[in-house]
This record gives C-alpha cells, structure tokens and sequence, in this order.
C-alpha cells in the first residue's frame, strides 16, 4: 500500500538555495548599516538580474532561501550574475562590511505538495550550499551534466561527498564563469519560460530590508534564545548531535584574565572534539564570534549545529566563578544551565562537572574508552595549568619574542608538573616554531630538543591526541614523514573531530607531493573548521600545485593571505603557480612581497622554512622559484 507521500505528485526541476555569510556577525558590528547595505543591493543590483530570470519562490528557512527555476541555465546564470555583481560592489568595501552569499543549484526530483516542494533533493541542494566558498556557486554533479558547454564557465571538481540520509554519495563542482567571458542574455538562454517570476536568493534579506521597524519590534518583543531552522539545522547535522562551544565571555574586569577564559573554551573543545559519537564544531569557527553580541538561531544556522554551549569566567584571588548554559537552538531552550562559585583548587573537578553535564544533557553514548579519556586529568596543578595557558596565548602571536616567551612558560609548566604532557609537546611545537621564524645555526640541535620533548609527551600520555599531534609534528619538520604520519593518524584516530589533525595529514602529503591524498584531508579539516585559518586554504592550493592543476592553485592561495598578508609559504606558491601559467610579471611581484615580509627569503632559506621531501614536486617547485626571481 501506498504511503501518503508517494501518492504526492512529483515532477524535475532546477532549485537554488543560498544564505548570507556571517549575518549575525554583520548584525552585531553594525545593525542599521548593515540592513541599509542589504536595501542598496536589492534595489541597484538584485532586482534588476531578478527580471532577467524566471523562478518562484518556494520557501524561507532562517537566513536561507529556496528557489525553483524552469531550467538549468536560468538557475546558475542568475546566480552567477548575483555573485559577479556582489563581488564589483564589495570591491571598495572594507572586508568586515562585505555582504557576500553562499550558492548551492541542484536538478533534482522533487515532491510537489501545495506551493511547497521537498525530498532528497531539497536536502541535496542545503548540503551545496554549505561547500560553496563565500561569494562562490556550488553545483551537483546532475547541473554539471545539464550544462555541458552551453555556458562559458570553468568546473573545479571537489570529488563526492556523502549526505546524510542520502544512499549515495553526490558528485559537486564549484562553478565560475571563464575570465573575459560574458553569460548570454536570458532570451539566448535554451527553455525559454515567460512567465512572471521573482528570484528569492536573498529574501530574507529584502524582507528586512523592507521593514526595519517590525523589525527591531520583533527583537525587542522576542524571547532571549530564538528558535533556529529546524529544516536547515536537520539538513546540516551530521548523524549525530552537534554543537558549538562559543568562547567564554571574560568577567574578571581585567583584559590580561583573557588567555584563562579563552583556555577554558579551548579546552572543553578538545575535550567533547574526541567523542566519535558528536560532531564538534573546531576552535577558530567558534572563536569568530568572539567579542560580538551573538543571536542563537544564527550560530546555529551559520555553524549547521543543533547545540550552543555558552558561559563566562571570573577568576578573583583564589575563587572562580562559572556560568555555562548548553541550548538546544531547534526548540530555543535551555538544556542545562548552571553557576558555578568554587575554589581554584576545585577547578579541575569543576571542568569534569562540565563536560560530565554536557555529555548527559545531549544523551551522548560514549565509545571504548572514552569515558576515561573525557576525565582524564593532565595535571593535578592549577598553577602548572595556568602558566600552560598563558604561554599557548603567547604562542598564537606566532612573533619570534611570543614564541620565546611561550617556551619559558611551557618551562615553568613542567617545572611545575613534570608529568604534564601537553605542556612537554607544547615545548616541542614551540622549538620548531622557532626555527620557522628565525635563521640560526642550530637547526639541528634545535630539532633534536624538540623531538626530546615530543616523546617526552607521548610516553607520559600516549592516548593523548595533542601529544601525537606535536610528535608529527616535530617528525615532519626533521622530514621524517612515516613517522609523522603514523602520529597524526593516531591523534585523528583518538580524535575524530581533530579539524587540525587533519590539516596536518594534508601538509604531510603536500610535502610528500601527494596532492590527492592533501586534497582530500584539508577538505575533511575544512568540514569541521568552517572557519578555518590561513594554512587550510594554503594547503588546498598547494595541494592542486603538486598536481599540476596551476589554475586552480590561485583562488584558494589568494584566500589563504587574505586570512595572513604575512605568509610567505602561500605567496611562494602563489608565485610558482603564475610562472606555470606565464605571469612572470604577477610571479615577481609576488615574490618582491615575500622579501618585504622575511627578507632573508631565498633558495637557500627555503630548507629551514618550508623543508619537503625529494621528488619530482620539489624540483619543479625550485626551478619555478629560480624562474619567478628568488636570489639563491
């Protein structure tokens, strides 16, 4: 007997679905300008491409939108053409201002219910979305087939990736059209429809746009947690929970109290990150929204996580004081909220309360032993732990005095707990930041001390994920790469969720010459860490390097030091990449710019800075750096 569903008719259709970028964090930094900016380019640019276009609107969820079109072309010529006239408006618009969108098309099946559509292909196209870049069209391997070379544009494949609840994995291709061609008008374009339409990619948008003032009515009537998209939170969720650990909010009246804050979200990151069984959203995604004033439903829908965990610390003299409230964004209530006022010397107890709540409130079934490994203390002293924590601040500046001093307080750490893993392969990672940033005659000795204090680390805790990361980590700067890569797949191993672990594993291979195998690891890093830094793009493009794919290097190289202006490694590659492709003028200035960043930069250099192994990758890289003007 027939389902309900199946008797629904069904027909085939092109749909589109996109989402503004950051909303809430354009939202937080600047409301009424932000919403005047989206106005502009309805009125200047949206509706005009609307009346080139046929389409219907379907359906809003949250920030997204869905649309159907009569063909193809239509869908991903009108998308395109958004995207072209958003990238020429955004061009003298500082970057935090920047109003950019997510495009996913997709020719699917779809169920036909009333005015509403929905089915597998639906959840297909959110999935697109998702993968395209900001300002980029992401598109099914169906639309790829449909379109041929009846436009002029050029397909970046990112392989198949899998959906939930969907049997086989789906063929995806980022889209662009070829520079110096034009799309046809709409009347050249095959399948003509006349009917009337409106394009909806962003009428979310317009609606606040048009009603500012219900608006900000809204906001002030409405509850504190507001209820996020179901639909697109169903449709982004892995199997399994998920949730994002925003960072704890600094109480302590004191700007220098904020590495300690800052450490407490970290950790309870790392921590939930190795539960096989809840996806976890990595450090730098999360961390964006820090110092803003933040809606829920959008980190949730910005995030694709069902689950908000936020709090705040203040730490006065020997007395701590945690507020943590854990948020199901779906429904908007809480799940758990609690204070807490204890000693610091109860602190480490405090944190197992944490995480022991956590993993209660969201049912989370816990594998092997996890359960153990979820309570496991590091260290048995606060002050061990709050001298790690400063020097993992000190450290991120990535400067040569931050780097000194986070090795002084690693020191101070161990000295402090001389079984205190983590603060031994902190050291580890530390001694070989410093080769990286400065020219010494003690490589060797360097590399040594540091491999001492990465096995250090993993024979007081061999289970700890952080350990073996730092362990494969040293192994590769002293070019041992089995061993690096036996540690860093056992730190993703313990780690499921370890968004680094798997940017390291694409490094590895990139320095093996094995872009398909980096291609594949950055993109899994990327999943987890949406808002990855500068090293996952770098990595992606060197990836197509190795490859031979010199096009394609250059996007995401660009994309890699618009996130770090500083990084040479990005822009040496960027360089080699327009020799290829016979831009020597674009190749020397990349390069010129390198030296105004390391000026000791050269052949030479390049052994202690980006050390690789030896191959066929290797020589080309070298002979392209010769050929782009890099001294020897």
């Amino acid at each position: 007997m027939k389902s309900a569903e199946d008797m629904l008719p069904r027909k085939l259709t092109a749909i589109l679905m996109a989402d503004v970028v950051g909303y809430s964090l354009l939202m937080g930094k600047d409301e009424p300008g932000t919403l005047a900016n989206l106005k502009a380019h309805r009125k200047e640019l949206i509706d005009p491409v609307i009346e080139m276009h046929h389409g219907r609107i379907v359906k809003l969820m949250g920030d997204a939108a869905l649309v159907e079109f009569p063909s193809v072309l239509e869908a991903v010529a009108c998308a395109l053409e958004i995207q072209q006239g958003m990238a020429e408006r955004n061009k003298n618009t500082p970057d935090s201002e920047q109003i950019k969108f997510r495009i996913g098309v997709n020719l699917c099946d779809v169920i036909v219910e009333g005015e509403d559509i929905h089915g597998d292909g639906v959840n297909i196209t959110a999935r697109l979305e998702t993968l395209a870049t900001p300002g980029g069209v992401c598109i099914s391997g169906m639309v790829f087939d449909a379109l041929g070379s009846k436009l002029p544009l050029k397909f970046k494949s990112l392989g198949e990736k899998s959906v939930k609840n969907i049997a086989e994995p789906v063929r995806v291709y980022n889209v662009e059209i070829r520079p110096g061609a034009i799309l046809p008008k709409t009347g050249e374009l095959e399948n003509k429809n006349p009917k009337k339409w409106r394009f909806i990619v962003i009428a979310t948008v317009i609606a606040l746009a048009a009603g500012v003032g219900a608006l900000l009515l809204v906001q002030l009537q409405a509850p504190e947690i507001e209820e996020a998209s179901a639909k697109k939170i169903a449709i982004l969720e892995l199997d399994k929970p998920s949730i994002a650990v925003l960072p704890f909010a600094n109480m302590s009246g004191d700007a220098d109290q904020e590495y300690f804050s800052d450490g407490i979200s970290e950790d309870i990151i790392t921590d939930l990150s190795q539960l096989s069984n809840l996806g976890v959203i990595a450090r730098n995604s999360s961390f964006a929204y820090k110092g803003t004033s933040v809606n829920i439903q959008d980190v949730a829908n910005e995030l694709g996580v069902r689950y908000v965990l936020e709090g705040s610390v203040r730490k006065s003299g020997d007395r701590i004081r945690v507020t943590a409230q854990l948020i199901d964004a779906i429904s908007g209530h809480h799940l758990w909220a609690e204070r807490y006022d204890r000693r610091l010397a109860e602190f480490f107890e405090l944190q197992d309360e944490i995480r022991i709540k956590i993993v209660s409130a969201l049912s989370i079934q816990l594998a092997g032993d996890e359960g153990k490994q979820l309570l496991r203390k590091e260290t048995n002293s606060f002050e061990a732990y709050d001298q790690f924590l400063k020097g993992r601040r000190r450290y991120a500046e990535f400067t040569n005095e931050g780097v000194e001093q986070a090795k002084d307080l690693y020191s101070r750490a161990i000295e402090l707990d001389p079984e205190f893993a983590r603060a031994y392969g902190a050291l580890g990672i530390a001694l070989v930041r410093q080769v990286a940033l400065v020219a010494t005659d003690h490589i060797d000795e360097q590399l040594d001390q540091a491999l001492s204090m990465a096995q250090q680390a993993v024979s007081i805790e061999a289970t700890s994920p952080q350990a073996q990361w730092a362990l494969g980590f040293v192994h590769m700067w002293r070019e041992e790469y089995e061993q690096a890569v036996k540690a860093v797949q056992q730190s993703v191993t313990l780690f499921p969720n370890y968004a680094d672990g798997w940017a390291l594993l694409a490094l590895i291979n990139n320095q093996l010459g094995r872009g398909d195998q980096a291609l594949r690891f950055i993109r899994k890093g990327m999943e987890l860490n949406p808002g990855y830094s500068f090293d996952y793009p770098y990595n992606e493009g060197r990836a197509y390097y190795n490859l031979g794919e010199y096009e394609m290097v250059v996007e995401p190289l660009l994309n890699a030091l618009e996130r770090n202006e500083n990084a040479v490694i990005p822009r040496l590659y960027l360089a080699a990449s327009y020799v290829r492709l016979g831009r020597i003028e674009d190749a020397e200035w990349e390069i010129t710019q390198a030296e105004v960043v390391n000026p000791a930069v050269s052949i030479a250099n390049l052994e202690q800075i980006a050390p690789m192994a030896d191959g066929e990758h290797r020589t080309r890289f070298l002979e392209d750096m010769r050929r782009a003007g890099l001294p020897e």
